[in-house]
């Protein structure tokens, strides 16, 4: 920090300018600069000070969040000798601060929490802790909460303590904990019925369970287990204190969720919930919603923990089938909310019973799915005095998805003909109110595709009555009945007599305001699948397209409906393909045009991105079937808009956002006509290369990969495309050489090399052959730390493919080449790669990037064994071996064993878990 210590009086000014200053300007100013004092040095110490002081909530507050903060962050700041210090200053400041205010309580405990786990030298803190304050009742809060944050902590990501020394906790806290629970049970003997003291207990027992270190046969036989369905069986229990016992029993369910090895505890767990059925109702009459939810949130997890239980031994021991009852009569109560919490439970039970397809167990459970499915249509009801369309954002229409979602998921267990067929018998036989009628035509459209469409006279004879729905009835049901339709585009495929009239019968959606993004998507599904039969109704099509803006269309309903189209065009015989495409591009190119003229006239700037991303769409899904040596139909219609689109690039080259959606067109024009479009290449490098240098956009390196997919294999292409890949590295370099500049543009890196990979694949010896190379690697090399999946992804892809280029024998001619300049390469950079991928498993990357690290090792070893066995050690050797709090992060042996391993790819996993450090 600038100017050295600041004096108390300064930081205690701008803690009170953060919380109380009424100018916006000065709270943030006062924000950034205790940032900065947070980071320095001098954090502990002012800290320290200010927790001393004890002036008031705040400066507390910030003091005790400022030392959790850096004891998460910079443990490694403080000499081994302090920590002993500062572990007793910690404890005598919650001791000092315990009644000042809970939230400055729970920051300072987890700052103790952190540093035990990270201070070595503190041997059996839980044993410390309970010595330490168990016989005083006024730090029994504060001593409960550092219990209950120390296991959540365990597995914190601000703590990278290491696999090693996390174990070493796990024993030494499984070792204690029947001393912690004795010790809650004493609190809870010694307090009786103090709510916010049990409420406490309640959370630190649940933080055990979560964190799986209880012995199951002592918690069995434990009297808080006793407690916590008492307090859950009485009417008068508070919200407060319902929610930390229902949290808590929800966690111990979770804790034995394999049941074989917890057979007495799960029994009592079982037991205990199946007590609760009585206190549900008592809720649901008081409609205490905030006790039903909790209720149904621990049946549901009942449901979870026993669902193999269940599945393989229905209606047996704890197996019994009460637990689906009471899931089922959750779902009958009147809020959604309820019946919402348990999807995940029947998501689960539809997997596990058609993994099994067992018809004798799927008959067993289809009754209750069948009790599920009428109580999901009940509660897809709108409400009757609904107006309009149905909500698609709004929670209730989120729900609606949902309950689409697991209907698909689950109809095979009741079979979805039988049960469309029973939806369409209610409608049929009955005169139900509009909104049972919604929402039964709702559940029809979630299961139609899985009805198998072939010959199938009920599905027709939907289809036929609901294209003749008069238009009078509610606006809800003709929006669900035309989405039904859309769904039902393959029975329409089976039935082309019934194309007009369903044809005739969106249209008259899709002029109607409401209901037109619907018929526009219904319409978007009959062209993708009925394609063949749309071409004759092709010009009805771009009729459409051409008026698109006269509906009230969605962007997106607008941009299906014109790959509705462009899949339709796709069909049509080659020769009449050009000029229908011309037709339907032009009212996107005469639109350009026109913002391009008013642009020039008035210099105001009008945004093309619409137009842009129709285009795109266009191409992008004209793809008709081409014989080699015929000329591809979109060519020339391509060539004729390239000049408006350079034009709109070229005008637009400032603005990121349009700059992208012009790549994107351009990406899929060259795709749609493939080598057809090598006309376009040197004008469209040109002006690539030309704004790259101003305007560095990523979306240009992207665009450079696409061209090099194409033409890479073209012998006369690539020197150009290699001279195109020099010109955009030397700005992207500048840029990522920036402060900072890898992490604050992921997307750049990750199109580079994206770009270097098609290089790699397309034209592997061109690239190696040349000086870019170098720059490249090196660049990927500082990259393998970068944090961010999609860039990371990309770097890793593009070393191993360069290197697995030397070790494939694809039998080409230049493969001993290849082999020779990727030697060339590795004898240059491979000790220095290996060294920066270990030191980036260990310190900068999650766990999800490790696989793709360890597939680059593999290439590696495989290209040279004997020299990567070597770097490799070197690496390892290179690895700190401590952590700045003691704990020993891998031991010789540890080392040694991954080194001598075979599978690096396993052995990446191992090195992870050994070292995973701050």
């Amino acid at each position: 920090m600038e100017g050295g210590k600041p004096n108390l009086a300064l930081v205690y000014q701008a803690v009170q300018a953060l919380y109380h200053d009424p100018d916006p300007t000065g709270k943030e100013r006062a924000s950034v600069w205790l940032g900065e004092l947070q980071r320095s040095m001098y954090a502990w110490e002012i800290s320290d000070q200010l927790l001393q002081l004890k002036q008031d909530v705040e400066s507390c507050y910030f003091a005790a969040q400022t030392m959790k903060m850096k004891i998460q962050t910079s443990f490694y700041e403080l000499p081994p000798e302090t920590h002993n210090a500062l572990r007793d200053s910690l404890l005598t400041h919650i001791q000092n601060l315990k009644d000042l205010s809970p939230i400055i309580v729970t920051q300072l405990a987890l700052a103790i929490a952190d540093l035990a786990l990270q201070m070595a030298s503190w041997k059996g803190c839980v044993h410390t802790l309970i010595e330490k304050y168990n016989n005083d009742i006024s730090s029994m809060p504060f001593l409960i909460e550092i219990l209950t944050v120390l296991p959540e902590e365990v597995h914190s990501r601000s703590l990278r303590i290491g696999a090693n020394r996390r174990t070493e906790i796990i024993e030494d806290l499984a070792y204690y904990s029947s001393t912690v629970v004795t010790l809650l049970t004493t609190c809870v003997e010694k307090t009786g019925n103090d709510e916010k003291m049990l409420i406490k207990v309640f959370r630190c027992l649940g933080s055990w369970f979560n964190l799986g270190v209880l012995d199951s046969n002592f918690m069995a036989s434990n009297q808080l287990l006793m407690v916590l369905f008492q307090v859950l069986q009485r009417d008068e229990t508070t919200t407060n204190l319902h929610e930390a016992a229902s949290d808590c029993v929800c966690s111990a369910l979770y804790a034995i969720e394999n049941v074989d090895t917890n057979m007495a505890l799960a029994l009592q767990l079982f037991q205990g919930v199946l007590t609760l059925e009585t206190a549900y109702h008592m809720a649901v009459a008081r409609e205490d919603l905030d006790k039903v939810l909790n209720y149904c949130r621990i049946f549901t997890e009942l449901c979870e923990t026993f669902l193999e239980t269940t599945v393989r031994s229905p209606g047996q021991g704890m197996g019994d089938l009460r637990t689906l009852e009471l899931l089922l009569i959750c779902a009958g109560h009147p809020q959604y909310e309820v019946v919402e919490i348990s999807f995940n439970f029947w998501y689960r039970l539809g997997e596990h019973l058609y993994k099994i397809s067992d018809v004798a167990l799927h008959s067993i459970f289809r009754p209750y799915i069948q009790r599920l499915l009428h109580c999901l249509a009940r509660h897809c009801q709108l409400d009757p005095d609904h107006e309009g369309i149905p909500e698609d954002t709004d929670d209730f229409g989120e729900f609606r998805m949902r309950v689409s979602d697991l209907v698909k998921d689950v109809i095979f267990l009741v079979g979805s003909m039988e049960c469309f067929a029973q939806l369409y018998s209610t409608l049929k036989e009955g005169n139900p109110p509009w909104e049972v009628t919604e929402a039964v035509l709702f559940i029809m459209a979630a299961i139609a595709k899985s009805v198998d469409p072939e010959n199938n006279p009920t599905l027709t004879e939907v289809l036929q009555q609901v294209v003749l729905l008069p238009e009078n009835v509610h606006m809800a049901v003709r929006y669900t009945s035309i989405e039904l339709v859309g769904e039902m585009s393959e029975v329409v495929d089976r039935n082309p007599r019934f194309l007009d009239p369903v044809l005739n019968y969106l249209m008259k959606g899709l002029r109607d305001k409401p209901l037109a993004s619907a018929a526009a998507k219904a319409i978007h599904n009959i062209c993708s699948v009925c394609r063949d039969h749309m071409a004759q109704h092709f010009q009805g099509l771009l009729d459409i397209a051409r008026s698109l803006d006269s509906f009230a269309l969605s962007t997106e309903a607008a941009v299906g409906l014109l790959k509705g189209t462009a899949l339709v065009l796709a069909r049509l015989p080659l020769e009449k393909i050009a000029e229908c495409l011309s037709d339907l591009c032009a009212v996107q190119v005469m639109a350009l045009k026109k913002l391009l003229a008013e642009e020039s006239t008035n210099g105001k700037s009008a945004d093309p991105t619409v137009w842009l991303d129709r285009l795109a769409v266009i191409f992008r899904h004209t793809n008709p079937i081409v014989e080699n040596g015929q000329t591809h139909p979109c060519q020339k219609v391509i060539q004729e808009i390239w000049p408006v689109l350079s034009e709109t690039l070229n005008t637009h080259q400032a603005d990121n956002r349009i700059v992208e959606r012009c790549c994107r067109c351009l990406r899929f024009a060259v795709r749609c006509v493939g080598k057809g479009s090598a006309s376009l290449l040197q004008p469209l490098v040109t002006q690539m290369v030309s704004v790259y240098q101003v305007y560095p956009h990523s979306c240009f390196l992207y665009l450079g990969s696409i061209l090099v997919d194409e033409y890479g294999m073209e012998e006369g292409c690539r020197q150009g495309l290699l001279d195109m890949l020099q010109a955009l590295c030397m700005p992207t370099f500048q840029l990522l050489e920036q402060p900072n500049g890898l992490r604050n543009h992921p997307d750049t890196v990750d199109d580079l090399f994206r770009l270097a990979t098609r290089f790699v694949q397309r034209s592997p010896v061109t690239l190696l052959s040349s000086s870019i190379i170098v720059h490249i690697i090196q660049c990927a090399i500082a990259a393998t730390s970068l944090d961010h999946r999609d860039a990371n992804c990309s770097v890793m892809k593009f070393v191993r493919d360069l290197i697995h280029s030397g070790v494939a024998n694809d039998h080409e001619e230049d493969f001993e080449v290849r082999k020779q300049l990727i030697g060339q390469a590795m004898e240059q950079h491979g000790q220095q790669l290996i060294t920066q991928l270990m030191h980036s498993c260990c310190f900068c990357l999650p766990p999800y990037t490790l696989p793709d690290v360890a597939e680059v090792l593999w290439e590696i070893m495989v290209f040279d064994r004997p020299t990567f066995c070597r770097w490799l050690e070197n690496a390892l050797k290179g690895l700190p071996k401590e952590t700045s709090g003691g704990a020993v992060t891998v031991t010789h042996k540890q080392l040694t064993d991954f080194h001598k391993q075979k599978a690096m790819m396993f052995a990446v996993w191992a090195l992870f878990d050994m070292c995973e450090l701050s």
